[in-house]
């Protein structure tokens, strides 16, 4: 069986995102629990997207491995609009898992007990979201404005995002439960003999 190129991106993209979550998580709590911990996590965060999203390319584009491409103003304002998508999100899951901490520590739980919780109600919106704004909007060369309904999907697709918002329901429920207060065993009633 012959796995497409793009499939084992999609493998790699949810292996990186399913690990960053408790990778931020346990790396802002590393970096000395002060207000301002969490802000080195943005900035080693930031550190990775330089290195990575501008030295990378540059280099490529620079030493001839990568053709420069045509720049077209929507090209750029897109694809900028996507890297602010991305930033924004790191940004919040930094600051998803200090307000996790803050919380788990008010409701007098282990401070990590809410960590768990984060990437599933992350990952659970994310592609019913992207799934809803792919079923309409469809940009095409020169208009980044076309919406309507086009190419729908089949009832699978349909019974996939239940199944999602069915799966968030079921952390959100998890979530409680793990909040109520253990039960104390009943005493053991002495028997007369």
């Amino acid at each position: 069986m012959k796995i497409d190129t793009w499939v084992w991106y999609v493998v790699f993209a949810g292996l990186s995102w399913g690990t960053y979550v408790p990778l931020i998580f346990y790396g802002g709590s590393e970096l000395g629990g002060k207000s301002g911990s969490r802000m080195l996590a943005v900035l080693c965060v930031g550190v990775a997207y330089f290195v990575i999203a501008i030295i990378l390319p540059l280099v490529l584009f620079v030493t001839g491995k990568e053709e420069w491409p045509d720049v077209r103003s929507t090209g750029l304002v897109f694809s900028g609009l996507a890297g602010i998508a991305g930033v924004m999100g790191a940004l919040c899951v930094i600051f998803a898992s200090k307000a996790a901490i803050s919380a788990a520590k008010d409701a007098g739980l282990n401070p990590a007990a809410y960590r768990i919780y984060i990437a599933p109600l992350i990952f659970c919106m994310a592609p019913v979201i992207n799934t809803l704004v792919s079923l309409v909007w469809h940009p095409q060369p020169g208009n980044p404005w076309h919406f309507g309904f086009e190419n729908l999907p089949g009832w699978k697709l349909v019974l996939g995002i239940v199944f999602v918002a069915a799966g968030a329901f079921l952390v959100l429920l998890s979530k409680e439960e793990a909040e109520q207060p253990a039960a104390k065993p009943a005493p053991v009633s002495a028997q007369s003999s």
